[in-house]
């Protein structure tokens, strides 16, 4: 009997936050955990999965060749399926086997964890030769295609490229990518909320399009072409909310800029800083924070985070707490007994 498997990291971004769809910067640090796939071949023309994780169902089939929405978290895996088929790729049936230490929902890149750890599982039970750029596509196919999340190619990226040591920089203009290591001095807690989000279904693919509508308004082809232009003059040519969707953009790749500074010269502060003017401009301006979040952003600051911002999509999830080393524990066990719920999902690195 033929077995395969597959496995993927969720990510956390640093910063550079909703800039991904815009040509813009990220900075995804990949996390130590994250999905795997474990594949087994079968006879008749249906995908099987089964599932450890907290969701429903815990258990569906599909035929493949007729994959159809039903809303669940199965969508990703027909989303697979069906666009391997669309680009000539015709699987066999197979039974998937998923288990999961990443947390769904909680901001931290588990769909595209589950969409790639699923291709390299198939990849190999089926002799696909499927290299890295190639999963990159079809699980991003997968979710925005067939799913209907219009997210940008940052949590396939993170997932496929990211280290858990160092800062993946992306200039999603032209996918250039170099890893800028974090430096020994500081650690980042990642604090889940409890509260959830789904982009396919909440206010994500808005601000997607608001991003687009603002594009139309100034005639550029994307948010990224007007990086160097004087920003009180483009925001004075926008109604609202597109004036703010535009200027957190704009100031979070000038962020993104700064952060990859303060890295290099270990400005540990500086750094904190600009974290918490992020979260506070996807707050204010792009508003897809909760006050859940924010209370966790403010209760990490209060004891004695560098600096925090929640991470993510939005609408729900996780934050990052940036802590000097050996204490983002401490700092996430004070942050956690202030909110009266949620858990410390990791420590990075």
């Amino acid at each position: 009997m033929r077995r395969a498997t597959g496995h993927a990291p969720g990510r956390i971004n640093l910063i550079g936050e909703h800039t991904d769809y815009n040509d813009g910067l990220v900075m995804p640090v990949a996390l130590r955990l994250g999905v795997t796939v474990e594949t087994t071949a079968r006879d008749a023309p249906i995908a099987h999965l089964t599932t450890d994780a907290s969701v429903a169902p815990r258990e569906a089939s599909y035929d493949l060749g007729a994959e159809r929405k039903d809303g669940t978290w199965v969508d990703r895996a027909r989303g697979v399926t069906a666009i391997l088929a669309q680009h000539g790729i015709h699987l066999g049936g197979f039974d998937a086997e998923i288990t999961s230490d990443l947390p769904l929902g909680a901001g931290l890149g588990s769909s595209a964890a589950f969409a790639i750890a699923l291709l390299r599982s198939l990849s190999e039970l089926f002799d696909l030769a499927l290299d890295d750029a190639a999963c990159v596509r079809f699980a991003h196919a997968a979710e925005t295609e067939f799913a209907g999340a219009r997210a940008g190619l940052l949590d396939q990226l993170a997932s496929v490229y990211g280290h858990p040591s160092g800062a993946l920089l992306i200039d999603m203009r032209d996918q250039a990518m170099r890893t800028i290591p974090l430096p020994p001095s500081i650690e980042l807690a990642v604090i889940d909320s409890g509260t959830r989000h789904e982009h396919a279904t909440g206010g994500y693919n808005r601000r997607r399009e608001e991003c687009e509508d603002a594009a139309r308004h100034l005639g550029v082809a994307s948010l990224r072409d007007v990086d160097d232009l004087p920003l009180d003059a483009i925001l004075e040519r926008l109604p609202p909310p597109l004036d703010r969707r535009v200027r957190h953009v704009v100031t979070e790749n000038a962020r993104v800029r700064e952060a990859v500074k303060a890295l290099g010269a270990r400005d540990d502060a500086r750094l904190g800083e600009l974290l918490s003017t992020s979260h506070r401009s996807l707050r204010d301006d792009y508003e897809v924070s909760t006050p859940e979040l924010d209370r966790l952003v403010e209760l990490s600051v209060a004891n004695g985070a560098e600096g925090a911002r929640m991470v993510g999509g939005g609408f729900g999830g996780s934050i990052i707490a940036l802590a000097q080393h050996g204490e983002a524990e401490d700092v996430a066990g004070h942050v956690l007994e202030g909110y009266g719920g949620g858990h410390l999902i990791a420590v990075v690195p």
